[in-house]
């Protein structure tokens, strides 16, 4: 049920294989105080809730800095889009990455400035490459001919960069296959830029949710020099690298820290001059760790020999990560021995099964909380109405300065 202790630090950035005590983290990720969600939980409780203090989200903005002072973090909003996440971020001088014209007017409308976003979203309807681009965007991401032409079409002006593909190994996640331009596609795309007078600028890559493996990182980066060096030979003027996202977060499984994955980044950096601008699009890393998810058992039976819980909150309710293989730290207030339950959540559909065989008490019962750790991203954002129960409430406060939101 709990995790286990991850290893040692280290800080070496050479592609050679790590032993597994050098490579994971045992630096303590922060983490939401547990008392509060417990008494958040038991003073009031209508549906299920996410509760997240924006000061983690700030110390993990600060620590990411630090461990690559050369990369300015765009936050990606997908992850978590609440209005009081955003300001925070927005306060502490933070760039953002949109895949939406929505996640851009929720940007617009806190005093972001349009020229500082990154439309990462490498295949876009012209209506919203028209709307961003009126609004005052100015980076648009691209990965096929059809995109580029599509993006240059609306927008003479823009500044594009290419997203390329790159390994994924080691990846929780692996989002290669449908994003990133292939080797031959990219040679493609840097020649109609250079044949259109398009202002191709760029290079982007991402490595795969949750990348446990630094030397993605490594290759990645290497990969982008190529395509800079046939920008350059193409005529075109490359000036911006964005690393990406995929910085992993503490859940069950050890990771290497983002100090490790730093050191990897920054050895790699160095084959680009300084004007060059390295950006990144952390949006797990963010807020992840900041937020507890709390839900509450319905009921519980044996139905084939198995037992069988149901929450108040299942895959259409926030905890649909899961389904992917996300193996979340779970917390409750029994001390019953492990059994392996099946979990499923509220709604009338089959498919809305969490966990299955899942180690949990074995005396968990009706109106007992379920206190999900290290869940601030993606669960909320991916929440949704279906079957009539409602979306999760979200309760935000910071506790450096003891506000409530």
């Amino acid at each position: 049920m709990g995790a286990r202790p991850p290893s040692s630090i280290a800080r070496n950035s050479k592609p050679t294989p790590e032993p597994q005590e050098q490579l994971f983290d045992t630096h303590p990720e922060a983490s939401l105080d547990f008392e509060i969600v417990r008494q958040a939980a038991r003073q009031r409780y209508t549906r299920p809730f996410l509760i997240l203090d924006t000061a983690i989200v700030r110390q993990k903005l600060e620590r990411f800095r630090a461990a690559m002072p050369r990369v300015r973090p765009h936050y990606a909003v997908k992850a978590n889009p609440d209005r009081r996440v955003l300001k925070a971020l927005v306060q502490e001088g933070c760039g953002f990455e949109i895949a939406s014209t929505a996640e851009l007017d929720l940007l617009l409308a806190l005093g972001v400035p349009a020229h500082e976003v990154l439309y990462s979203n490498p295949m876009k309807p012209r209506a919203a490459i028209a709307y961003a681009a009126a609004k005052g965007v100015q980076w648009f991401a691209v990965d096929s001919v059809d995109e580029l032409r599509r993006v240059h079409e609306t927008c003479a002006g823009a500044q594009l960069y290419v997203r390329i593909a790159t390994p994924n190994i080691g990846s929780d996640w692996p989002l290669s296959g449908k994003f990133g331009a292939g080797a031959s596609e990219t040679r493609e795309i840097v020649a109609t830029a250079a044949r259109l007078g398009a202002d191709l600028a760029g290079v982007t890559f991402h490595v795969g949710s949750q990348c446990r493996n630094p030397e993605n990182w490594r290759v990645g980066i290497e990969k982008a020099r190529g395509v800079f060096d046939a920008m350059l030979k193409a005529g075109l003027k490359p000036r911006m690298l964005d690393i990406g996202g995929g910085f992993p977060v503490r859940h069950v499984k050890p990771i290497p820290s983002i100090e490790v994955i730093g050191a990897v980044v920054n050895e790699a950096l160095k084959a680009f001059p300084e004007d060059v601008q390295v950006v990144a699009e952390p949006g797990r890393y963010m807020t992840s760790d900041a937020g507890y998810f709390v839900c509450r058992v319905v009921g519980t039976t044996v139905r084939g020999g198995k037992r069988w819980m149901h929450w108040d909150a299942g895959l259409f309710g926030g905890i649909i990560e899961t389904t992917e293989g996300l193996k979340y730290r779970i917390r409750c207030d029994r001390a019953g021995p492990d059994v392996p339950w099946n979990v499923a959540g509220p709604t009338c559909d089959s498919v809305d099964v969490v966990l299955r065989d899942e180690p949990l008490p074995s005396d968990l019962q009706e109106g007992d909380f379920i206190y999900i750790r290290n869940a601030g991203a993606y669960t909320t954002a991916y929440a949704s109405e279906f079957n009539g129960f409602p979306l999760p409430e979200v309760r935000v406060f910071d506790s450096s300065r003891r506000e409530a939101r």
